[in-house]
């Protein structure tokens, strides 16, 4: 595997309150208490887990550990943008958010920043977008859903798409642990991270299929990301049994929900260790499935994430080579 470009198509940044708010224009940089909504749970398990770092050196240092080129950077606390309603100040939350991670980007080539946009505001959405992509240098859009008022399929959202397709930048459904919205049934930390990020994904890929995406937008790349990749076959069995029985309820699909699914346009990002992650390579092929470190989280397996990708034994050369580098190059728009 000597040669290979390993590219982190999903790590993460700490980005703290004070680090937004110095990139915030008046008056929302002056909001009193904490800028955006938090969840109940401490997932460090009062700071046993996960890597408290800020610094961009660090970083470095350790994805030379890890043998990684480029990283990826995708929000942590950020994500929650989807869950305020005054639409002015998710706009100026995600301005402020974005020019903060590209000054990040700035200090190594090594590091590529994903923006974010106010969906529950889509004209002020599809300037964001813009700007984040031709202005900051941005390498693609980021959304977890939960919080919002509509599903991503609906046409509400559409502006959005047709500005990241115009603009060959990826979308980027990456959602956080809450949901399903309203469910207060969870005990324990460990319960609702099993559930709520699997549940909140396969909502959003079936609203974003059901709702005549991947024929509106054919170019665009979609990617899901942090959930693994196990649920792909059985999600594209159970769509396509509905679709085939209730079409005219997706009148805009003009193929079967799997068959897009495996196109080449929509790409999802593996667990390392993940057992059926050969089923789903004979199911989809291995061009769609990426390499995520989610460094530095609680649930990462640094320094050994690259290596245990590698010393895989049910995968081939050939698909490694695509999962570690080759994908995140076709996905972030990088090839040739």
């Amino acid at each position: 595997m000597t040669g290979v470009q390993v590219i982190d198509a999903d790590g993460h940044v700490r980005d703290r309150d004070a680090d937004i708010r110095a990139f915030m224009e008046e008056p929302y940089c002056r909001r009193k208490g904490s800028l955006l909504p938090h969840d109940e749970w401490d997932s460090s398990m009062y700071g046993k887990l996960g890597i408290d770092i800020h610094d961009v050196p660090t970083r470095l240092r350790d994805m030379d550990k890890e043998g990684i080129e480029v990283s990826v950077l995708f929000p942590t606390g950020a994500f929650s943008v989807s869950r305020l309603p005054e639409k002015d100040y998710a706009a100026a939350l995600c301005r402020g958010y974005n020019n903060w991670i590209a000054s990040v980007c700035t200090e190594s080539p090594r590091l590529k920043g994903i923006g974010l946009a106010p969906f529950q505001h889509v004209p002020a959405a599809v300037e964001e977008v813009n700007r984040a992509i031709t202005k900051l240098g941005l390498v693609g859009i980021a959304i977890a859903s939960f919080g919002l008022k509509e599903h991503l399929g609906a046409p509400t959202f559409w502006p959005i798409y047709e500005e990241l397709q115009r603009l060959k930048a990826p979308l980027l459904v990456h959602n956080s642990r809450q949901g399903p919205a309203g469910e207060i049934r969870f005990d324990t930390f460990l319960f609702k991270h099993t559930i709520g990020r699997p549940f909140e994904t396969l909502l959003d890929c079936a609203a974003l299929m059901y709702g005549g995406t991947p024929e509106m937008f054919p170019k665009l790349r979609i990617a899901f990301l942090e959930c693994g990749v196990g649920w792909v076959p059985y999600w594209m069995d159970r769509m396509d049994e509905e679709w085939e029985k209730r079409q005219s309820e997706a009148p805009l699909l003009k193929a079967k929900p799997s068959e897009y699914m495996a196109s080449g346009n929509w790409f999802y990002a593996t667990e390392p260790e993940e057992s059926t992650l050969p089923y789903v390579i004979d199911r989809i092929g291995d061009d769609k499935i990426l390499f995520a470190s989610d460094y530095p989280h609680w649930d990462g397996m640094f320094p050994y994430v690259v290596s245990t990708i590698r010393g895989r034994r049910d995968l081939s050369e050939s698909s490694k080579q695509k999962i570690l580098g080759d994908n995140a190059k076709r996905l972030y728009g990088w090839e040739g």
